[in-house]
């Protein structure tokens, strides 16, 4: 489920303070930038129906 309305622009602005980390300006597109990717990505994983008898795994074993 894709939320409209989020900036990602603005999460990594309130983020970076919130976290009290300096994001100088020649990094932060690129920083926005994998954000979104991350967003798409989320957006992706989250859009797969789970069952509700679903159990979770407490350890991955490939």
């Amino acid at each position: 489920m894709r939320r409209e309305g989020f900036d990602v622009g603005e999460y990594v602005d309130q983020m970076s303070l919130l976290l009290d980390l300096e994001l100088r300006d020649e990094y932060r597109d690129g920083v926005v930038a994998n954000f979104e990717r991350i967003s798409a990505i989320a957006n992706l994983v989250n859009s797969f129906p789970i069952p509700d008898d679903i159990e979770v795994a407490p350890v991955f074993e490939p």
